[in-house]
């Protein structure tokens, strides 16, 4: 996530060395992302399951980890799939009720492996970079920054357990998720029932860039939500879905100053359309 609105007061001051160098770890970093995603491929360029996947989406509201980043949006993403390789690139576009200084635009570059252990637990491995081209900077909002994440996906009975650990290198800080997958067939219907729930929390020491002290952002979420696939054609669907997120004990905090509430952080119910295209 770029940086949480409610902090945007937060005035800006020349750039330190230490973030001078995060932009340059930011750059080796994309580096290597995009070296090794093109290795993976390269070395998977054989195998017959690689296919592109075109999703067109759009969620009345963008909520990120118990933070609303933005109204009704569009949100159309690309990606490409080779055996146990995904590399791809997300968008999120606002169409009202736009956050000033956040995801107005913003894209996520996205790349992860996954290594099979049996058939009931794999390991992925991946990161993703977030660029935000209309940042305020002067403000303390980021323009880009980079986390890269490990996840274990472990199938007990019919539920898929995902505990995950992310880190950004920007803001200096871990985020730990688990989430939980079921699905409940509705054969009459063609379709299923696929339920996900969401719990997690983070703790991020540098969330606003060229201040000093630094400002802290800690914070608990979760979500629930439901959603059903439509198959449209043999390489395409549509998919409607709702989920209630919100977000929790989420404070800001710089130097010795007393603890503000993120007023960006609350509860939300969330519709979504999308329709996926592969090919």
């Amino acid at each position: 996530m770029l940086y949480n609105p409610s902090i945007a007061f937060m005035g800006g001051r020349k750039p330190s060395k230490k973030h001078q160098m995060n932009r340059k770890l930011l750059i080796v970093l994309a580096g290597a992302l995009s070296l090794g995603a093109f290795g993976l491929r390269a070395q998977t360029a054989a195998a017959p399951s690689s296919s592109w996947v075109v999703t067109p989406s759009f969620v009345s509201q963008y909520m990120f980890r118990g933070a609303r980043l933005g109204g009704p949006s569009f949100q159309p993403s690309v990606e490409f799939d080779s055996g146990n390789v995904a590399v791809g690139i997300w968008n999120n576009t606002p169409m009202a009720d736009k956050v000033p200084g956040t995801s107005d635009p913003e894209f996520d570059f996205y790349g992860s492996y996954t290594q099979t252990i049996n058939d009931k637990l794999s390991v992925v491995t991946g990161g993703t970079i977030y660029y935000y081209p209309s940042a305020n900077e002067q403000n303390g909002f980021y323009v880009t920054t980079a986390e890269p994440s490990i996840a274990l996906n472990y199938t007990l009975g019919d539920v898929k357990l995902t505990p995950k650990y992310y880190y950004d290198f920007i803001l200096h800080g871990p985020t730990y998720e688990l989430s939980a997958a079921y699905a409940v067939p509705l054969k009459d219907l063609g379709t299923e029932l696929d339920f996900t729930g969401t719990v997690g929390t983070f703790k991020w020491k540098e969330a606003a860039q060229n201040t000093f002290p630094d400002v802290k952002n800690v914070g608990n979420y979760w979500l629930i939500g439901v959603a059903a696939p439509f198959q449209i054609t043999k390489d395409s669907k549509f998919t409607v879905g709702f989920a209630y997120t919100e977000g929790s004990d989420n404070f800001l905090k710089q130097g010795t100053s007393p603890k503000v509430v993120n007023t960006a952080a609350l509860g939300r119910g969330v519709v979504s359309l999308s329709y996926a295209v592969t090919f």
